[in-house]
């Protein structure tokens, strides 16, 4: 248990600092890397509502901090925290070691995971793009962020996650 907590912290604070210098970057003026929502992907489904709130809503303020942007990231970090357990449920079926799976390609399959993944991150850019823009002046240039910034994102979650996969959950 204390291992893991450690390792958490570790990829915590590794995220976090990885994600300052990519919120730095966008590329053709559309796609922002954004990689630090893989902490809360991969922690436990069977974590407390309180645990993961907490972690959720410290995650979304530290890069907030970092990048000045008043609590836009805490808000979608907290919303993706809220549904993570429902889409996670939506694309992978409920048996009695449910609550202990640590999401990742090799415990829930790569197709499941892609789902899983790929729907968190898309709530994420969707709400913090819209939330950037406020306003429906530019749709097209706030869909095409949207759009590319998730692709991007899932890419890279991907590949993280190919990396992090330890050899227990590889069996």
């Amino acid at each position: 248990m204390a291992k893991s907590t450690l390792q958490f912290i570790i990829l915590f604070v590794i995220l976090v600092l990885v994600q300052v210098i990519f919120s730095k970057i966008m590329l053709f003026n559309v796609a922002t890397p954004i990689i630090f929502i893989y902490l809360l992907m991969r922690l436990p489904i069977g974590l407390s509502l309180t645990w993961l709130f907490t972690i959720a809503f410290f995650s979304g303020l530290s890069i907030d901090v970092f990048n000045n942007t008043q609590g836009m990231n805490a808000l979608a970090c907290l919303l993706i925290a809220a549904v993570r357990s429902k889409v996670f449920f939506t694309f992978v079926t409920r048996d009695d070691d449910s609550n202990i799976i640590v999401p990742s390609c090799k415990s829930i399959g790569t197709g499941n995971y892609l789902k899983y993944a790929g729907t968190i991150t898309f709530v994420y850019c969707f709400l913090i793009f819209f939330i950037q823009a406020f306003t429906f002046h530019n749709v097209m240039l706030t869909v095409a962020r949207i759009v590319c910034s998730f692709a991007l994102s899932l890419i890279l979650i991907y590949g993280i996650d190919s990396l992090m996969t330890t050899r227990r959950e590889k069996r």
